[in-house]
């Protein structure tokens, strides 16, 4: 059995205009669900939001622009260190436009995740069993 990687960061959020603040970013990854990345956004023990993140995807966003719909990404020089911004859109506002967040990570450590995640599947090994897949699906009815 391949055990869960987890990894908790100090990224960079921006909402709407505002400057940059840190929040912790609790990365995670388990075989049984090999597509995705989940991330926990936090500050001062209060949960912020919760993603689920495709993980070719992300890593697709260290080096293009990747994404079309509630999560855009794209890699950010910002002089000495490079970075991942992930544009993450929410729910409508009253004025018509969408909540919307950007994070900022270090692509370094995204990198360094990503690789302890191949180390438990490798990308293009993933497999997930339709038949639970399905009955996941019949039972949320």
């Amino acid at each position: 059995m391949n055990s869960p990687v987890h990894k908790t960061l100090v990224v960079q959020l921006q909402a709407g205009d505002a400057e940059r603040c840190p929040v912790l970013a609790h990365l995670g990854y388990d075989a049984a669900d090999p597509f995705a990345l989940t991330v926990v956004f936090s500050h001062d023990g209060r949960v912020l939001a919760r993603w689920t993140l495709d993980r070719e995807m992300v890593g697709d966003g260290l080096t293009r622009p990747v994404g079309v719909g509630d999560v855009r990404l794209r890699p950010e020089s910002r002089g000495v260190w490079d970075e991942l911004r992930i544009e993450l859109l929410g729910d409508a506002r009253p004025d018509g436009e969408r909540h919307r967040a950007v994070v900022f990570v270090w692509a370094a450590a995204i990198e360094a995740f990503l690789r302890e995640t191949y180390d438990v599947v490798r990308p293009g090994r993933e497999e997930v069993c339709v038949d639970d897949f399905l009955a996941e699906l019949m039972a949320e009815g």
